[in-house]
């Protein structure tokens, strides 16, 4: 069997609503605060011109611990775009939705599949993503409220 396309990595903002942006970071290089900053500000002007039946005011914003997110700089972007972040605790998998909630479903459809380029990689994962109803994402969403509520319980020791 031949090789299948190298991985690379997808930045990707969802809402309850669905995705928002998807950003593939370019071979060879690497996340920092000042590229990760300028994602920030691409999904707010993508809020601002899709999502125009919505209050335009996000509150609440969550990502990981990485380096590149929690850097100075990425920090004061996300103050200048009116985001508030809700604090992730070190190494909890279990409140990252994408990785308890969105990968895996994506992965189970796709992992039985063999792709020979990463252009193909991205086409099955971008049709699978838009073929979701929201009802996946909010339910995502939801699932992280007990999840939090259960790690809150548990004095910060992961759920699953």
């Amino acid at each position: 069997m031949p090789k299948s396309a190298d991985k690379f990595l997808a930045s990707i903002f969802w809402d309850q609503d669905g995705i928002l942006l998807i950003d593939y970071l370019p071979k060879g290089q690497t996340i920092y605060a000042k590229y990760y900053s300028s994602l920030l500000v691409q999904m707010k002007d993508f809020v601002k011109e899709k999502r125009r039946e919505k209050v335009i005011k996000m509150d609440l914003f969550l990502h990981d611990n990485a380096l590149d997110h929690r850097a100075l700089a990425t920090q004061k972007k996300l103050v200048s775009l009116g985001f508030q972040c809700l604090v992730h605790p070190p190494y909890s998998p279990d409140l990252a939705p994408l990785d308890y909630h969105l990968f895996p479903r994506q992965e189970k459809q796709l992992k039985v599949l063999h792709f020979s380029s990463e252009a193909e990689v991205i086409a099955a994962s971008e049709t699978w993503l838009d073929g979701q109803h929201s009802e996946l994402f909010l339910s995502g969403l939801q699932s992280l409220e007990q999840r939090a509520k259960k790690c809150i319980e548990l004095r910060w020791k992961c759920v699953e």
